[in-house]
């Protein structure tokens, strides 16, 4: 196989950068900032965040890391600001545990509940440790869903988007991973209400793709029905609906994410970004986004799931065809050489090894 070398070379390097982001204190980082080849224009990424964690955690149990996940579960146990007395996790946090922004995402709850499942699904004595993180931010989802939409005012996963209680509206990637993280939790430590809650939750999420025949951005009173990749979350990890029953609006979806997002089988998040992560005596440049190895990786294990490996491999091989042997994997990359990405991006390795396992060269 052409790429069997780096592949295996980028598995290497990617065990590293994930074991690099972990801290002492159980804090996984999004990117380790303080390592001699992180570009020093690129923008400081020596956060928490718990939804970039957490598929990080995922990646670990795929590669055999073990002494990692339980560290990030005490951590945000321990430290992670307002959990207590919410069970909810926010937009991010400094490696102490204060928060570090004060929004509110609701798929970051969802993630966590999602990768304790993941880590523990074969042992469920040993997940008991953890049973008041389990429980507490499921109550934290449930509370402040009000039947349509949550009570608070929600940010997107990119950080550049709000939605408003008073216009009932919903992103659909975190609606999708709260979903998911309810029912992860109700496996554990089954409650009607979570029960009760994510079939709330889904018959909006549904009623709304339905009404389009296809899932996009945010709904409610006012509708943003423009596409978004992180839409690849419903079919996976979230599985709101299957991949493999050929549905109608995981085919359309799939369709508008390529036609719009896409170009020569590099993914973008959404039309029109500007987001480079690239800075200028603090100020960021906004040059123009570059494609994300990272939705390229998600792209192509959902097209693997749907039945359609060949498509997949093009997505996978697209990121592989600009890494260098022994290099990393950025957040972004650019059709030019001046621009700068955060590098590596653990986020992005983390992906790297989710979808090399579902191609089968893990």
């Amino acid at each position: 196989m052409k790429y069997q070398s780096k592949i295996k070379q980028l598995i290497k390097t990617s065990k590293k950068v994930i074991l690099s982001c972990c801290l002492e204190n159980g804090g996984i980082v999004a990117a380790n900032s303080t390592k001699s080849y992180y570009p020093k224009e690129a923008k400081n990424y020596f956060y928490i965040w718990p939804r970039d964690a957490s598929f990080t955690c995922i990646a670990a149990d795929i590669l055999g890391i073990k002494d990692i996940q339980e560290k990030f579960f005490n951590w945000l146990i321990e430290r992670a600001e307002g959990w207590k007395e919410t069970g909810l996790f926010y937009e991010k946090y400094y490696p102490n545990g204060l928060r570090a922004l004060n929004r509110f995402q609701p798929d970051q709850t969802g993630m966590v509940l999602f990768a304790i499942w993941h880590h523990f699904k074969h042992d469920k004595e040993k997940v008991k440790k953890y049973k008041r993180l389990i429980i507490n931010s499921a109550n934290g989802i449930c509370k402040t869903w009000k039947k349509e939409h949550f009570d608070a005012i929600t940010n997107d996963l990119w950080e550049e988007r709000l939605t408003f209680p008073d216009l009932k509206e919903n992103f659909t990637y975190s609606l999708a991973a709260c979903i998911k993280g309810l029912e992860c939790a109700n496996q554990f430590f089954p409650n009607k209400n979570y029960t009760d809650t994510e079939n709330s939750m889904k018959r909006v999420l549904l009623k709304a793709a339905n009404t389009k025949g296809y899932f996009f951005r945010s709904f409610g009173d006012i509708n943003d029905e423009r596409i978004d990749a992180s839409l690849l979350g419903i079919i996976w990890p979230f599985e709101i609906v299957s991949p493999k029953t050929k549905n109608l609006l995981i085919k359309n979806t799939i369709n508008k994410i390529e036609k719009t997002l896409v170009r020569n089988f590099g993914v973008y998040r959404y039309e029109h970004d500007e987001y480079d992560g690239w800075m200028y005596r603090t100020i960021h440049r906004k040059k123009g986004a570059g494609f994300w190895p990272l939705l390229n990786f998600w792209m192509s294990i959902v097209l693997c799931k749907m039945g359609e490996r060949k498509e997949a491999l093009k997505y996978y091989n697209k990121v592989l065809n600009y890494i260098e042997d022994n290099k990393f994997i950025p957040e972004q990359i650019f059709e030019n050489n001046i621009q700068k990405s955060i590098s590596p991006s653990c986020w992005s390795h983390a992906m790297f090894i989710l979808a090399s396992k579902e191609l089968g060269y893990l």
